[in-house]
């Protein structure tokens, strides 16, 4: 199968989702007093890494925001998935639903088939994580193939706050 992926500099995609109020919400649009927003793509319910990992970011919310990058999560899951899902979560940033296959293809993150009935009864994105600036552009992107590789957060907090001082006048990196 062809892939494509998203490049740094490009203008994020058109990406409308459900929120669990019933909302269509579209990524890559930070809401009020942030400028910025960084969403989180994950397997889904049955990943216990993706639950660790959400739950790691919960940490890392308020110094986020304190650089105005809103934060927010996307699976494949359905809304019962989901809203299953949401007793092993301790988060207060939103999380959303049904990213469908030909949104994770547009983001040109991986997808992976469920091993069995047991995994997940659906087709799943491995994880991604976009980083979306004022303009609308992807300044941060980071896929993986497997739910073992994912950016450090510490290091990636610690990165987002280099690049959002105006001192440093970080441009967006590998766009050649």
């Amino acid at each position: 199968m062809t892939q494509t992926k998203l490049a740094a500099g490009d203008a994020f995609p058109k990406i409308t989702v459900k929120s669990l109020e019933g909302d269509d919400i579209t990524l890559g649009q930070p809401k009020e007093g942030t400028d910025w927003q960084m969403i989180i793509v994950y397997r889904g319910r049955h990943c216990p890494l993706c639950t660790k990992y959400l739950n790691q970011l919960e940490g890392y919310k308020e110094r986020l925001f304190a650089n105005k990058v809103d934060l927010v999560a996307v699976s494949a899951d359905s809304k019962e998935q989901l809203e299953s899902q949401l007793k092993k979560l301790d988060i207060s940033y939103p999380i959303y639903y049904e990213l469908s296959l030909k949104q994770m293809e547009t983001l040109g993150v991986y997808i992976s088939v469920p091993r069995s009935e047991k995994e997940t009864d659906h087709n799943f994105a491995e994880p991604g994580l976009f980083v979306v600036n004022e303009k609308g552009n992807l300044h941060v992107v980071d896929i993986s193939n497997n739910p073992f590789v994912r950016p450090e957060l510490e290091a990636l907090a610690s990165g987002l706050e280099w690049i959002r001082n105006p001192d440093n006048d970080y441009p967006i990196r590998g766009t050649y």
